[in-house]
């Protein structure tokens, strides 16, 4: 009878080895279908090289030291790196709990019990009242037979690196939006400095057309629209500087503080030296964050369907209980009052209102909506790295034909106003000739702004910034 109760025992102890053969807790591998190839780029022409643009450190790419200095402030301030700090400390948190699940459960309980007995009842002849007292513990323990304390430790890891790698794609973010407004405000400098000079050189040449209007050389026409060009001139240098003030605001809420000028250098200044290079495709996996953010929810939505295939089996449990009780407070700690319970045993859903098949259900389509995501961030990276390339190409092509421009106009004010001064030509070919001057010029400079927006993106869409 004895060796017919250890066999129960032992059956009941292996059978979980035999079912474990029909289920076992899936290894996540990268899809097969997403690959990222060179033609996602479409920068054949361009030079791939083992090292990128995106493995520089934003203090060698951004040497201008105001820059740096309104970076680190708002890494320091910035309100949502702050939110993803703490999104991490969730994380990290929950990665903690899930690397604790391999353990037993352990709690302890110290009660004490007065019943007021009927007579009528079981034991009121004997007793009217009855007090107990217990110090005990429970311990109890899964078997993590089917790997599902396993996939749940997993998901925990890829929730928590997924939140890492989501902080770096603000960190960023963040530093390429303070270089953007930067570089704005230099651009707008730059042609706010243009924009006084035109309007000191058009008071200037107001008077002067007065002057020639008196001696009969042109007429009252000539001087209102010598007075119009002074007006549009003055009119969009009270564009420019509103442009500024709303861009320090901007600037200012990014940064963490609030509205306040912002000290800079010159559009001039800015040297940006380090070879744009865009390295091998694949290390768009290992550079961008938002690329690996990605990924890692994948890699938790496939280790919860792990877990939610999981419950499909039986879980086997282990629970122990033991502690002192007894009816007299004065022997509750006697060796007689001793008392323990050991149950081990198979729990196997049979109907559950669907719940687990819904579970299971619902885990593989967020499975495949996470896969989705994930193509969706590699295409949308290769084509910020794609638009970021053709815009720095566009940028540098215009600055060198804007320059041919701006000096054929300059050359075109100066000539006319000659023949004008010898009676050979109109004044209003002498207000075209300024007037275009003028607006290439401010081009020009926005040209030069593209441009180093462009190595910002470039930068951005490389997966840098955040180190």
């Amino acid at each position: 009878m004895g060796l017919s109760k250890y066999m129960k025992v032992g059956f009941i102890a292996i059978l979980p080895l035999f079912l474990v053969s029909c289920f076992s807790a899936k290894t996540y591998e990268r899809p097969e279908d997403i690959i990222l190839d060179a033609q996602y780029f479409r920068t054949d022409s361009l030079q791939k090289d083992s090292i990128s643009l995106a493995t520089i450190s934003w203090k060698e790419l951004f040497t201008d030291s105001y820059l740096q200095g309104y970076i680190e402030e708002g890494l320091e301030n910035n309100i949502d790196i702050r939110k993803a700090i703490q999104r991490i400390l969730i994380s990290d948190a929950y990665l903690r709990q899930g690397k604790q699940g391999y353990f037993p459960t352990l709690n302890a309980t110290a009660q004490y019990s007065h019943n007021e007995l009927s007579s009528n009842s079981q034991f009121g002849g004997q007793f009217d009242a009855l007090d107990q007292y217990q110090v005990s513990g429970g311990l109890s323990w899964e078997a993590d037979v089917w790997g599902k304390i396993r996939s749940n430790k997993r998901a925990f890891e890829a929730s928590y690196l997924q939140s890492v790698a989501a902080h770096k794609a603000v960190k960023s973010t963040l530093v390429g939006n303070i270089a953007t407004l930067y570089y704005q405000l230099l651009s707008l400098d730059e042609q706010i400095r243009i924009t006084k000079l035109t309007i000191e050189t058009r008071s200037s040449g107001l008077e002067t057309t007065k002057a020639l209007k008196e001696s009969g050389n042109v007429t009252e026409v000539a001087v209102k629209q010598t007075e119009a060009q002074l007006y549009t001139a003055e009119a969009l240098l009270i564009d420019l500087e509103n442009s500024v003030q709303l861009i320090e605001n901007s600037l200012s809420l990014i940064l963490g503080s609030e509205p306040k000028e912002i000290i800079r250098s010159s559009l001039e200044e800015q040297v940006i030296s380090t070879p744009l290079k865009v390295g091998v495709p694949t290390q768009l996996l290992a550079n961008r964050p938002d690329v690996l953010s990605a990924e890692y929810a994948l890699i938790n939505s496939f280790e919860l369907t792990n877990v939610a295939r999981s419950n499909f089996y039986p879980s086997l449990t282990l629970t122990a209980n033991g502690g002192l009780q007894s009816l007299d407070f004065n022997k509750l700690f006697d060796s007689s009052s001793l008392f323990a319970s050991i149950v081990g045993g198979l729990t196997q859903p049979i109907f559950n209102g669907r719940r687990i098949r819904t579970q299971y259900e619902v885990s593989k389509a967020q499975q495949e909506q996470a896969k989705l995501d994930f193509e969706y961030v590699l295409l949308k990276a290769s084509k910020e790295v794609s638009d970021a390339l053709y815009s720095y190409r566009a940028a540098m092509n215009k600055i060198r034909v804007k320059e041919k421009e701006y000096e054929a106009y300059m050359l075109a004010r100066d000539y006319s106003q000659e023949l004008l001064d010898n009676g050979l030509a109109n004044y209003l070919e002498v207000l075209n000739a300024r007037q275009n001057a003028l607006n290439t010029n401010l081009d020009l400079i926005a040209t030069k702004n593209n441009k180093l927006q462009s190595i910002v993106d470039l930068y951005l869409a490389l997966g840098g910034g955040w180190n």
